[in-house]
């Protein structure tokens, strides 16, 4: 992910899953530290009707620690276990991954939570690089992604980084219309399923400090068509910061709403050794729990899109950007707020 990463127009996003999660309760609530046992499928919190992956990483740990005598680490990740999560779907096929997501939701009668993150030349080549093999196997990738989805309720965040690094000029400009063209393109394809909500990335306020650079870029990429756009993915900005930016660049989008990633900014960003700030920095910890109940008119969620405890990238002792970091999860559950 990038390193400057620090996250309903027509149909309410709160509509869409009080249809597809009937008798969810609002309000985000305290950080739960339930007992349900690993691998079983916890209900979500008040106010987050998303799908808990049972087989997340956070649960198989907790299944490895209680088998080591690790109880009281257990306990505390289940801060992050029975918390819904967005699951990114990765390889030239990422119809596997969607559909064990979508039966799981789908039975529970949840949301599916993704991220889109296959976008030619992704990363500008740094710790994330990859994505797919020009715009065709691009394309080829998203009909699959959709595909996969069907008529299942889903929120989909697509593509982070992918806007943002065209302003910050990261991404080269030989690239900048392609890019515009399949960002469209992906947003178009997903918002033909019937219940499938779509918000395009747009960085967050310490990477783009004048959120009126993102407007005509955002328009460029299709975001008129899709449901709104996300902040603060894979970033650590304050609620109260995010807000504000999103305000932003929403009044210069017409009013388009947002969502926040809120996965692990409980304690802000990181204010030494700003250009490592965004990467596995120390003593942060699990931010607001997923949430439609939000308080603010334009913020549609409150999600999780971040996998708390999953590496940034090879700094400060973690792994591969994406690996999963027990020690680091357990870091950001402990110092959660109740």
């Amino acid at each position: 992910m990038s390193r400057y990463r620090t996250l309903l127009a027509a149909v309410p996003l709160t509509a869409l899953l009080v249809t597809a999660v009937a008798g969810c309760s609002s309000g985000a609530g305290p950080v739960v530290r339930g007992s349900a046992p690993a691998g079983s499928a916890p209900a979500p919190a008040p106010g987050a009707p998303f799908w808990v992956d049972p087989e997340s990483d956070a649960a198989r740990q907790i299944k490895l620690w209680q088998g080591q005598g690790r109880t009281a680490d257990a306990q505390v990740l289940r801060r992050i276990a029975e918390r819904p999560v967005a699951t990114w779907p990765s390889g030239d096929d990422p119809r596997p991954g969607i559909r064990k997501a979508v039966e799981g939701a789908v039975k529970e009668k949840r949301t599916a939570l993704f991220v889109a993150y296959d976008i030619p030349h992704r990363d500008c080549g740094k710790y994330s690089a990859g994505g797919a093999n020009g715009a065709e196997g691009y394309r080829a990738w998203f009909g699959m992604f959709a595909e996969a989805i069907g008529d299942a309720p889903a929120l989909v965040v697509l593509e982070p980084d992918a806007v943002a690094h065209m302003v910050d000029g990261c991404t080269t400009p030989e690239h900048h219309d392609e890019r515009y063209q399949l960002l469209g393109e992906a947003i178009e394809r997903l918002k033909r399923l019937p219940r499938t909500k779509v918000y395009l990335d747009a960085g967050n306020p310490s990477w783009i400090p004048d959120p009126h650079s993102l407007v005509e870029p955002l328009r460029r990429a299709g975001v008129e068509q899709a449901d709104g756009f996300a902040l603060n993915v894979s970033n650590f900005q304050t609620n109260a910061a995010v807000r504000a930016y999103g305000a932003k660049v929403s009044q210069g989008l017409g009013g388009k709403h947002f969502v926040m990633d809120t996965s692990r900014n409980g304690e802000g960003p990181l204010l030494d050794d700003r250009d490592q700030a965004w990467c596995n920095p120390p003593g942060r910890s699990l931010g607001a729990p997923p949430s439609v109940s939000t308080g603010d008119p334009l913020v549609d969620a409150y999600l999780w899109i971040k996998r708390p405890g999953d590496s940034d990238g090879p700094c400060r002792g973690g792994p591969s950007a994406g690996t999963w970091w027990p020690e680091y999860a357990l870091g950001l559950a402990r110092r959660a707020r109740p």
